[in-house]
């Protein structure tokens, strides 16, 4: 007795790939997921080999593995992918101390983050 079979969440045209635990606040890498949305494949990686932010090179394998997802799992056309969406969640959130004035402390949240990037296949209209 198995379970029963899902229904794939995407459609036939798109491929996603997860990087869970980052090591980066969700608002900063928020902004870098901002950078790629929308934009084709080929000019949303050229944005992250350039781009000055440290988690840029996170997202960009991110990136690259929803891509090889497309080619090797679904069959799509490297060169006609978009980035469809690029979803940032929150997650764990390591809590720390550090001493202050007159015995008191303070609190410092080392937050942590997931990634989420689904490509998509469009057909190119002339």
């Amino acid at each position: 007795m198995s379970k029963p079979k899902r229904e794939r969440p995407l459609t036939s045209t798109e491929a996603r790939a997860r990087t869970s635990t980052i090591r980066i606040s969700p608002q900063k890498l928020n902004l870098v997921a901002q950078l790629i949305r929308g934009k084709k494949v080929s000019a949303a990686l050229a944005d992250l080999t350039f781009s000055r932010k440290r988690i840029a090179r996170d997202v960009k394998r991110t990136l690259e593995s929803a891509v090889a997802n497309a080619e090797n799992n679904h069959q799509l056309d490297v060169d006609s992918l978009v980035v469809a969406e690029a979803h940032v969640g929150k997650s764990l959130v390591l809590k720390r101390w550090t001493p202050r004035a007159r015995g008191r402390v303070g609190s410092i949240h080392k937050r942590f983050s997931h990634l989420t990037i689904v490509v998509r296949e469009v057909q190119e209209s002339a």
